[in-house]
């Protein structure tokens, strides 16, 4: 069986609330500080994305949580892609894809017409990937609610390539 047929991807359930955390909890407390708005996403998953609209992936190899993305529903047609993790030992293998895949998906079915995600520049292969994808700089949110973001961007969704 080849990587990629070991690979799949699903929606948010209750039993990988603690996977949602634990992927994220890794990598940001690696390359920054964990801030409060990462403690109330976190360790509340269904309550803050789930029940407002957003829908929360986990790429599964073998039946263990790799990687996780999160959809945060901001209004009618914008989405704010979020909290987007690969646990180290599964990197290389086209993960952060596949959760991509499936976020924009997600999007296109809820009628969005932009995504947009906050990030530091320091994330290289991140900022790569989300530019791969057609992402593009736009102006910081003054109103962030992380001291880590240097770096906006957005994609606009095309409904009409569905």
């Amino acid at each position: 069986m080849s990587v990629s047929e070991e690979i799949r991807v699903v929606g948010f359930s209750p039993s990988l609330a603690a996977d949602f955390a634990r992927l994220n909890y890794e990598w940001i407390d690696r390359y920054f500080e964990i801030e409060p708005h990462d403690i109330e996403l976190l360790d509340s998953p269904y309550e803050n994305i789930i029940e407002h609209g957003g829908e929360i992936f986990f790429a599964m190899v073998n039946e263990t949580p790799a990687g996780t993305a999160a959809m945060i529903r901001i209004d009618g047609h914008r989405f704010e892609l979020a909290k987007m993790a690969v646990s180290p030992a599964f990197q290389g293998k086209g993960i952060a894809n596949l959760l991509l895949d499936a976020c924009i998906e997600f999007a296109r079915s809820n009628s969005a017409r932009t995504i947009f995600l906050e990030t530091n520049a320091k994330l290289t292969a991140a900022m790569g990937l989300y530019r791969k994808y057609g992402f593009v700089e736009t102006p910081l949110d003054p109103d962030s609610f992380y001291t880590r973001v240097n770096v906006r961007m957005e994609l606009a969704i095309n409904q009409s390539n569905m």
